[in-house]
């Protein structure tokens, strides 16, 4: 199971893919752009790819949706990492998602004069969750890199890391299929008529499975991890991601507010968690001391 792994998230694996990504997003990019370029000459007519090529703004989202595929990958594979690196990649990958759709906002913006005022209050909106998701990202980043290595000689954390392998391992399957899933079904919708993008193609499907694994994960670790404000972390973090699904399935200013409370949840958990461990470190060196000054009096 372990070369299973490495065969799915592995470094080489990884380089191999990110490579891949760049390279599709900017052919996508270039293609995406020409054909924007050939509607707007009037060589291109197609009334069920118009809302895809009627602006150059348009060209963004191939890019962008190739680039939020490979963050996912990314996202599985700091699953086995630790839990508060998992969700914040999270949050990198929901951060990217928030641009895309201020690109595609912008690029529909102006369709209808009616509009303009709500359509500008609504990308500003987008904007400022822009930022507070972004700095979500950084702020797990940062605490995170300098958070307390864990013993990787003890028996229990071994075999705890190793079981969030196997689960990663069976997400990539799961992240395969929802994607030609959601991929196929997107395809035929527009073959329909049905042109909208929106951001729960794939997304949703993903989210909920990915919900699933991260309550696996808590259930798993009563088994090594005892240290109740561990736990009650963990359950917050899920909270979190469950507020993301739900924010990703609502549109419009519910779910702007709803990406600000997860990340606003998420900050607040992490912060108590931090201090909570400094607080216990604290608390123990106190103890040595006292205890070394007892036996040398």
């Amino acid at each position: 199971m372990s070369r299973f792994h490495e065969l799915l998230l592995g470094p080489s694996t990884d380089r191999l893919l990110r490579g891949m990504a760049i390279n599709s997003a900017i052919v996508g990019f270039m293609i995406h752009l020409i054909c924007c370029f050939l509607y707007d000459q009037g060589s291109l007519q197609s009334i069920e790819l118009a809302p895809f090529i009627d602006s150059y703004l348009d060209a963004l989202y191939t890019p962008f949706s190739i680039i939020l595929a490979y963050e996912v990958y990314e996202l599985i594979r700091a699953i086995p990492e630790s839990f508060s690196n998992s969700i914040g990649k999270q949050f990198e990958v929901v951060t990217l998602l928030v641009v895309r759709d201020i690109f595609k906002n912008l690029s529909d913006i102006g369709v209808s004069d009616a509009s303009i005022d709500s359509d500008v209050a609504f990308i500003a909106m987008e904007g400022l969750v822009f930022v507070l998701l972004f700095a979500t990202s950084l702020y797990f980043r940062s605490q995170t890199a300098i958070s307390v290595n864990i013993n990787q000689q003890d028996d229990s954390i071994q075999a705890f890391v190793m079981q969030k392998k196997h689960l990663a391992s069976g997400l990539v399957i799961v992240y395969v299929l929802v994607a030609m899933y959601s991929f196929t079904s997107w395809s035929m919708g527009v073959l329909d008529g049905e042109t909208s993008l929106s951001r729960t193609v794939f997304f949703s499907n993903f989210f909920t499975w990915l919900i699933v694994s991260d309550i696996i994960i808590l259930l798993v670790s009563y088994k090594h991890i005892l240290d109740f404000p561990q736990l009650a972390r963990n359950t917050g973090f899920i909270l979190s991601t469950v507020i993301i699904r739900v924010g990703i399935g609502t549109p419009g200013y519910t779910g702007a507010v709803l990406f600000i409370l997860s990340a606003s949840l998420a900050v607040c958990v992490l912060r108590l968690s931090i201090h909570s461990d400094s607080t216990n470190v604290t608390t123990k060196k106190d103890i040595v001391q006292s205890t070394n000054l007892k036996n040398t009096s």
